[in-house]
Order: structure tokens, then C-alpha cells, then sequence
């Protein structure tokens, strides 16, 4: 039998994750020593409550989970002799996985008749979480593990991922973003476009002045790249900024006619690194 996980990092709530079937792996993150799992220590993501405290001044951190916690999620499918599937967010960003290794090099010793596959997005929010819904779509439709892992050695690659920040201390700390000057926070009205590249890493591509020249530079990217796009999801993901994020919805409508948006809350661990009033679009591409 398939069983398949994500992670909180995906931008995933345990309503889409039981909608789709998934196990849901919980991403900490940590303000003032108080380490805290989503879903785990709390049943709503309160976004706006969460970023306010980051408008506030807080900065929080993150961590990586432990070998022996991945060992209590998997192991009861693994005993079970089940094919798991597990689409993250991506290697390239974290060290989590090298614990996540050790934890199924453990089982696969243990329980050798189960089988463990993964799909890296090759990001994190709002791209991995459309590709894992087009995973979840292909389960419900009935996709055998060989067949979805075929989908996903090209697929994965166009899904396109481009988004502005608002604030740069939080991507000036974490370090996440090859190419950002350190300058540009002290800047008034620059914005950073920044990009999921195909290594799975966040690069910044340029910069924009004003919030509404960011947003055409976003749609500019959908004119680009897009391919496709009507038979895709397209995300929009925002670290509380709704109003700027249906903005951007109107503007896609506008050019491309009606489309099939979705617009996601940005999940407090990757949050934490973004910092609020960021916004980004993800939408199946030529490439990334």
C-alpha cells in the first residue's frame, strides 16, 4: 500500500493533508528559546498574529529535527511493509535530511519489504506546495510510485517559483539568499525579486522600487515562463499580506483570462526566514 508524507514546510494544514491522504511532518522554529511544532503545539496557524510578532522585532530561528523523530513517523509503515513516498521541501536549503537518512538507513534494516522514495521539490512554501498537490492529485488518481516518480523527474523542474521581500534583515540573518547585497535593506522602496533555482536554492534575480513595479515584475515572469498555465494551479503565497496577494491574483486574471488561483499562507518556518508583507507566485513554466 502507498502511503505518502509532507512536511509543514510545504505550506501543507492537516485539512489538505487528510483531503490528500498525507502523513504530515511538523518543521520547528524557535522565538526566545521556545521551540514550537506547527500542528503540533497548535491546532489554526494564526498568520496574522505570528508575522505581527515579526513586525514587532522578533527573530525567529529554526532547526532541524532528529534522526529518532523521523524513526517515530516512519516506522509504523515501514513494519507495515508499505511503499512510502515522502515530497519535501528541498535538500539544498536544510541538514535536516542527512538525520532523515540515518532514519531510514535504521528502518530499511530493520523492515527490508518496505520501500522508501522521496520527491524533493527543490524549494520550499509556496512552489513545493503546488507540486505536492499535483502529487496528491496523481494518488487520488490512482498513479502507481513508479508512475509518479516518473512524473517528477521533469515536472518538478517546471514548477517556477518568484517572489519579493519585503523587509531583508530576516533573509540577511538566515544567509538563505545567494546574491543579496546587504545593503539593499537600507534602501527605501527596493525590493529583491528572488527565485527557487533548480538546485533548490533562493537567488536573488534583481531589484524593483515600489511595490507595484514588484508586482508587474512578478506577472512578468508568468508572461515569460508560463506554460501551460490554465491546466495548472497557480499559487500565490503571501507571509500575511493578503490584500497585495489578491492584487497580484487580479493582475494574472486580467492578462491570462481566468485562472485556477489559490492563495496560501506562507507556514511560520519558512516565515521566519522571509519575514511579513512578502509576496510570491508559483506556476508550471517552460522552466524555473
Amino acid at each position: 500500500m502507498l502511503k505518502i508524507y509532507t512536511d509543514t514546510d510545504t505550506d501543507f494544514t492537516p485539512e489538505l493533508a487528510r483531503e490528500y491522504g498525507y502523513q504530515l511532518i511538523s518543521m520547528p522554529y524557535s522565538i526566545d528559546a521556545q521551540t514550537t511544532y506547527p500542528y503540533v503545539d497548535f491546532e489554526k496557524f494564526d498568520a496574522h498574529a505570528f508575522y505581527d510578532t515579526l513586525r514587532e522585532g522578533v527573530l525567529p530561528t529554526t532547526s532541524a529535527i532528529s534522526k529518532e523523530q523521523y524513526i517515530n513517523y516512519f516506522i509504523r509503515d515501514f513494519a507495515a511493509g508499505n511503499e512510502i513516498l515522502y515530497v519535501h521541501f528541498s535538500r539544498a536549503m536544510t541538514n535536516t535530511f542527512d538525520a532523515m537518512d540515518q532514519a531510514v538507513n535504521t528502518l530499511k534494516k530493520q523492515y527490508p519489504a518496505a520501500r522508501f522514495e522521496e520527491i524533493d521539490t527543490k524549494g520550499i512554501t509556496t512552489i513545493s506546495y503546488a507540486i505536492v498537490r499535483e502529487v496528491g492529485d496523481l494518488v487520488k488518481a490512482g498513479k502507481s510510485l513508479d508512475e509518479i516518480l516518473e512524473w517528477a523527474r521533469t515536472e518538478v523542474d517546471k514548477f517556477a517559483m518568484y517572489f519579493f521581500a519585503d523587509d531583508l534583515k530576516f533573509f540577511r540573518r538566515s544567509g538563505r539568499v545567494s546574491g543579496l547585497a546587504a545593503t539593499m535593506g537600507t534602501l527605501i522602496g527596493i525590493r529583491p525579486l528572488i527565485h527557487m533555482s533548480q538546485a533548490g536554492k533562493m537567488e536573488s534575480i534583481g531589484t524593483v522600487k515600489g511595490r507595484l513595479n514588484a508586482l508587474e515584475a512578478l506577472l512578468g515572469k508568468v508572461e515569460e515562463l508560463g506554460e501551460d498555465i490554465d491546466k495548472h494551479r497557480i499559487c500565490i503565497g503571501h507571509t500575511d499580506a493578503p490584500e497585495i496577494a489578491h492584487t497580484l491574483g487580479q493582475m494574472i486574471q486580467h492578462k491570462f483570462g481566468k485562472q485556477d488561483i489559490v492563495y496560501v499562507d506562507v507556514n511560520p518556518t519558512a516565515g521566519s526566514h522571509c519575514g511579513p508583507n512578502g509576496v510570491g507566485v508559483c506556476f508550471h513554466a517552460k522552466h524555473r
